[in-house]
């Protein structure tokens, strides 16, 4: 493992322990080099056989920092934590890995990010929406927000208001 602070690539594991209710392993090393501490984590890499069939009928590798990317942009200027993003990202890996063992439609992948989002921030979600149902027009965008509003049951903290 290559030092963030110095680069170089010696250093030894001082301490490790189960991560994520067991599905990581959180390992504490130290570079014999410049003597600094810092944190790796171990994941299984699920996701990584997974097939995304797109819109246009190509097939690509499942990458979650496609969806990460997704959801930063999303959530640009809203009140929503990385560590949020980074859960909405793996629960939506795991669904995938336990859903869609072999390929899964980006429609699917775009619909389980959106539910998610859906709950954490209403204007991300509208964000998200549109560009995942790829909005025509105007009244396209105002239908979503309207069932956005419809399902809402006054402000809730860290909402904002559409309108």
């Amino acid at each position: 493992m290559r030092c963030p602070y110095c680069a170089a690539d010696d250093d030894k594991v001082v301490d490790s322990r189960a991560a994520d209710e067991g599905e990581a392993i959180r390992r504490r090393r130290m570079c014999r080099a410049c003597g600094e501490r810092f944190t790796t984590y171990e994941h299984v890499e699920r996701e990584a056989r997974v097939t995304v069939i797109k819109r246009d009928g190509t097939r690509v590798p499942y990458d979650r920092e496609k969806i990460l990317g997704g959801l930063e942009k999303a959530c640009y200027k809203r009140p929503v934590s990385a560590e949020t993003l980074a859960g909405i990202a793996d629960a939506v890996g795991e669904l995938i890995g336990r859903e869609y063992p072999r390929e899964v439609e980006a429609l699917e992948i775009g619909r389980a990010v959106a539910e998610r989002l859906k709950e954490v921030d209403h204007i991300a979600y509208v964000r998200f929406a549109s560009v995942y149902k790829q909005f025509r027009d105007l009244d396209d965008f105002l239908a979503e927000v309207r069932e956005v509003l419809d399902t809402t049951e006054g402000d809730r903290p860290g909402q904002g208001r559409l309108f």
